[in-house]
């Protein structure tokens, strides 16, 4: 019996070590998803009034350019699926992959190629563990991006979506990262980045409906959009890795919570067993010392007669 409590004991010290692990990854997630929600926030004007530029130059002008013109029979897509680099983060990064997943078998229903580009090592190893050819991939930066970052990511997908679809290029660029919402709700989306639709780009700015002022561009239109293509995907990636490391904080401080609280209901469960193997152990002692008080009573009792 004593041997059943001591194992108790063990597995007690076992979870409670646990638990301050994760309780102590819960609150540095925390305080992490505030620094990454501001950064999101510090992101949005920029990219509001770059969207703004491209609505300017897709009202004012007739020019047949990637950014806003679709091909007449596209081909090939490229998709851009940002997961994690670590794990401990509860379904964040299975859930982009999925989302992606459907993306890529809608383009393929469509009769289009596709050419996956990843961020984060999860999606990665998605990919390697089953085969599957990718791009490029990048990894190392998903908890806390910067802009340089999505200016690495961004540079071979321009060229991509500047390249003749003959060459090895693209008709269309698709984004799939989770969206962050609030603290308890963050969705995987899959956006299309390229080419804009002008519905598109005037919700994006949030400017749905402006009569915008006639403008003369020089040194043509077609050069302004060829200058505002390679910042407007660069801000689009940015905000989206921003989004993502958001998410990926706050999954992972739900999914550390919960750990937190599954740790504590065990060590209250295995505390009650080792009570109960104590209360065992106690009335088995003394059990063994009153049978053996009879017995020496009843010895006794014999030898006097």
């Amino acid at each position: 019996m004593g041997a059943q409590l001591r194992v108790y004991k063990r597995r007690i010290r076992s979870v409670t070590a646990t638990k301050k692990i994760t309780k102590a990854m819960e609150m540095i997630a925390a305080s992490r998803i505030v620094k990454a929600q501001r950064k999101v926030a510090a992101s949005k004007p920029y990219a509001t009034e770059l969207t703004r530029a491209v609505t300017a130059v897709a009202n004012g002008s007739t020019t047949k350019h990637p950014l806003t013109t679709e091909a007449e029979s596209p081909v090939r897509a490229a998709v851009l699926l940002v997961t994690s680099d670590r794990g401990l983060a509860g379904g964040y990064s299975s859930n982009a992959i999925k989302a992606a997943e459907q993306l890529t078998a809608r383009l393929r229903g469509e009769g289009k190629e596709v050419d996956t580009y990843i961020v984060g090592r999860k999606g990665v190893a998605y990919y390697a563990f089953r085969e599957r050819k990718v791009a490029d991939a990048w990894t190392g930066f998903t908890d806390s991006p910067t802009y340089a970052d999505a200016k690495q990511v961004a540079a071979p997908l321009i060229e991509a979506v500047q390249t003749d679809t003959a060459e090895g290029g693209v008709d269309e660029l698709h984004i799939v990262f989770t969206e962050f919402v609030s603290m308890m709700t963050q969705t995987p989306v899959d956006n299309r980045m390229l080419p804009l639709s002008l519905d598109q780009v005037e919700e994006e700015s949030g400017k749905k409906g402006e009569i915008l002022p006639l403008f003369d561009f020089e040194p043509s239109a077609e050069d302004v959009l060829d200058a505002l293509l390679p910042r407007y995907v660069e801000s689009r990636i940015y905000n989206a890795l921003l989004q993502a490391a958001a998410s990926e904080h706050a999954a992972r401080r739900r999914a550390m919570k919960s750990a937190t609280d599954n740790a504590g209901e065990l060590i209250k469960s295995l505390s009650r067993l080792a009570n109960a193997a104590r209360q065992a152990e106690i009335t088995q002692e003394i059990s063994e010392i009153v049978g053996g008080a009879s017995a020496l009573a009843d010895a006794t009792a014999g030898s006097d007669k």
